[in-house]
């Protein structure tokens, strides 16, 4: 059962063509750059890991992971990431992770609509669940606009 409390989602429209919107997600390089991960020669291959040092100021010392679920080019990138893990001290390994999803679409006026969802945060543990996914929607509210204005959009 999914509630109100359990998924984020996300649209904007993005006045740049689909290949390039594609290009600032699949290329993890790319990807790091405006989402604020060093994913320096890496690739996002359905099964494999992503991971790298977070380069947003006071954020450094803690580590961006992700498994990659999907890749379907120029439609849909999506990974598995526990959401708000930025406590050290904390496994979160034995934590159900969230899925976030992304998916293109084409716009009549030759932009793409980029919709980003996050869901599973019904099964984020009680203690943190509030707060990870109060941050994550302040998170997703300024990456929108981040890969907005990488991409010139």
């Amino acid at each position: 059962m999914s509630t109100e409390t359990d998924r984020i989602e996300r649209d904007i429209d993005i006045k740049a063509p689909r290949t390039r919107v594609w290009r600032a997600l699949a290329d993890a390089t790319e990807f790091g750059s405006w989402f604020g991960v060093n994913l320096q020669g890496q690739s996002f291959v359905a099964g494999e890991r992503v991971r790298g040092h977070i380069t947003h100021p006071g954020y450094e010392h803690l580590q961006f992971e992700a498994r990659v679920e999907r890749v379907e080019p120029e439609r849909l990138l999506s990974f598995y990431w526990h959401p708000y893990a930025i406590d050290p001290a904390v496994d979160y390994s034995q934590e159900e992770p969230t899925l976030v999803t992304f998916t293109l679409q084409d716009l009549p006026n030759q932009g793409t609509r980029l919709t980003v969802v996050e869901s599973g945060f019904d099964k984020v543990p009680a203690a943190r669940r509030q707060e990870a996914f109060r941050m994550n929607s302040q998170g997703w509210d300024a990456q929108v606009g981040n890969i907005a204005r990488h991409v010139g959009g």
